[in-house]
């Protein structure tokens, strides 16, 4: 299984140690955790390094570090990680190599200040769904939001989730949205056209 991926402007590499540098301006900046955990330091985000790096099943499970594919400048971190239901932050005790966890999981992503509003967590968020569906073999992909992160809700729909009610998760009740992998085939562009000719040849 190829775990780098790329988009038209983005690389996805699996986390790595080294990729620190990148968690320390996240994770300390408040504006980035604003609907999260809040602020972290820098002693806990280097112990937490050894966690953010497993991988589970085939590789297919755990975080990526985004780089800008014409720079290699590091822009963010987007993941496939077992969604949590009463703990306040993923059980990595299920992340494990060979073993797919038994769990919904979860897409999610954060990008530093300088890199918002320009598009890429939609970019990053679609090609890591391909990848769900056609590598990993998903049934389905979920998203957790903040009630009040309008930001990240638009960013989900313009991926192809939608909003399928409340669920618990994170230790509370929270808006939850969802992708099937039947979903995901009827919104790509060549089975649409698959669809058209299909129904043009039958008349209707």
């Amino acid at each position: 299984m190829n775990l780098e991926l790329h988009t038209g402007r983005l690389r996805l590499t699996p986390l790595k140690a080294d990729d620190v540098d990148l968690a320390l301006e996240m994770y300390t900046d408040p504006e980035v955790l604003k609907y999260a955990c809040g602020v972290m330091t820098e002693v806990e985000i280097r112990q937490e390094m050894s966690n953010w790096t497993k991988r589970g099943g085939a590789g297919g499970i755990g975080t990526w570090c985004i780089t800008d594919e014409r720079t290699g400048e590091k822009l963010g971190e987007t993941y496939l990680l077992p969604l949590p239901i009463e703990e306040d932050g993923t059980d990595f005790s299920l992340v494990v190599m060979g073993q797919m966890p038994v769990a919904d999981i979860e897409i999610g992503y954060f990008f530093k200040r300088s890199a918002w509003g320009r598009g890429y967590a939609t970019e990053a968020c679609r090609r890591l769904i391909r990848f769900a569906f056609e590598e990993v073999s998903l049934n389905e992909i979920v998203a957790s939001v903040h009630e009040e992160n309008i930001a990240s809700k638009n960013v989900l729909e313009k991926a192809g989730l939608r909003y399928r009610g409340r669920k618990r998760c994170y230790g509370k009740d929270s808006p939850i949205y969802r992708i099937t992998h039947d979903e995901w085939i009827d919104m790509r562009p060549s089975t649409r056209f698959s669809l058209a000719k299909l129904r043009s040849a039958s008349g209707q």
